[in-house]
């Protein structure tokens, strides 16, 4: 039988961590690097979101693993740009919630949309999620930092997503992993669920 790795580890029990569910209330007045770095995983929507990203490019497999992160990252930076600028981003925490209610479906369903429209979703949903942060980064002390480390934790998150549903390959007997990973997509749908009933 083998072992989880420690990456494994990591990102199973990143979804389960209790957190709020919503990231955006502390005040960033003194935020540099390590709290960009750490905003991410201090809400239940961007953290479901982000494995999320990082568990449908695995699911996929291919170019898939590392352009859907790639796409998510860069349209985040973009969409965190508009909020610093303070252009106006209908929607976002619905959005954001709406983003994790997606990818959990994408994922129970095993979706195999054509490389181009996955990328475009993708990236629509980090529209939000780096709006909802860009709009703060002016408030913080140094706000580069912050959102280079924002940027990292959102990198290391999708990595995360990536190694577990890699894992799964190797952990789960019988070749049922394809089946736990689809059952993952489904929680981290009900859990978007639960979010826009609570938003």
């Amino acid at each position: 039988m083998k072992r989880f790795s420690l990456a494994s580890a990591v990102a199973l029990a990143a979804l389960v961590l209790p957190a709020a569910a919503d990231a955006h209330t502390f005040g960033v007045h003194d935020a540099g690097f390590a709290h960009g770095f750490l905003h991410p995983v201090g809400g239940l929507d961007h953290l479901l979101a982000m494995v999320a990203v990082g568990l449908w490019a695995a699911q996929r497999g291919g170019a898939a693993v590392w352009a859907l992160p790639a796409a998510f990252v860069t349209a985040m930076i973009g969409g965190g740009l508009l909020g610093m600028a303070g252009i106006g981003l209908p929607g976002v925490e619905l959005g954001i919630a709406g983003s994790v209610v997606a990818l959990g479906a994408l994922i129970a369903a095993q979706s195999r949309l054509p490389l181009p429209a996955s990328l475009a979703a993708v990236a629509l949903f980090a529209l939000f999620h780096g709006h909802a942060h860009g709009a703060e980064m002016p408030e913080a002390a140094q706000p580069l930092l912050y959102g280079l480390g924002f940027a990292l934790a959102t990198a290391l998150l999708h990595g995360a997503g990536v190694a577990a549903a890699l894992s799964l390959r190797g952990i789960v007997v019988g070749g049922r992993g394809a089946l736990v990973l689809r059952g993952l997509g489904a929680a981290i749908g009900i859990g978007g669920v639960a979010l826009v009933a609570l938003g």
